[in-house]
């Protein structure tokens, strides 16, 4: 029994100490924070985890999608972005990845996101021939612009 104990305080010191270590060498770090509300509280989690618990420096920054991406690919900063889409930029993305600038770590919404443009379901079920970008512009009408009426 004694030599249980002895080996599980020696685990957990290996344990803390380690931890000590990684937060001596987490440093600072820039996390992005997009303009959306999903994003916002990832990033925000994702600060009070790594200063709380790993005791880093981590401060957030403000993002949006294609700037934050590209800047990612090119520079390497920030650091994090707990929630980007992506898609928008596959040419980034891949250049940034096989550049070592980008690493995949994980899934903020592992149920999946859905990305798309959206139509009233009154207007879909009235003109069942909108299915695709093109379609809609062929009705302008249907879709006016609230400050010019006459432009869809």
């Amino acid at each position: 029994m004694k030599s249980l104990l002895a080996s599980t305080c020696l685990f957990l010191g290996t344990v803390a100490g380690s931890s000590l270590a990684n937060a001596a060498d987490c440093g600072s770090v820039t996390i992005a924070s997009m303009n959306w509300q999903s994003a916002e509280v990832i990033s925000n989690l994702d600060k009070i985890i790594l200063n709380e618990g790993y005791g880093c420096e981590a401060e957030i920054t403000v993002g949006d999608t294609v700037p934050t991406i590209t800047s990612m690919a090119e520079k390497g900063q920030p650091d994090i972005a707990p929630e980007a889409w992506i898609d928008l930029l596959p040419d980034v993305v891949k250049k940034g990845t096989e550049e070592g600038r980008i690493v995949k770590v994980g899934s903020p919404l592992p149920d999946g996101g859905v990305q798309g443009w959206w139509i009233p379901k009154y207007i879909a079920d009235a003109h069942p021939d909108i299915k695709t970008i093109p379609d809609m512009l062929k009705h302008p009408e249907l879709f006016p612009d609230p400050e010019d009426p006459s432009k869809g």
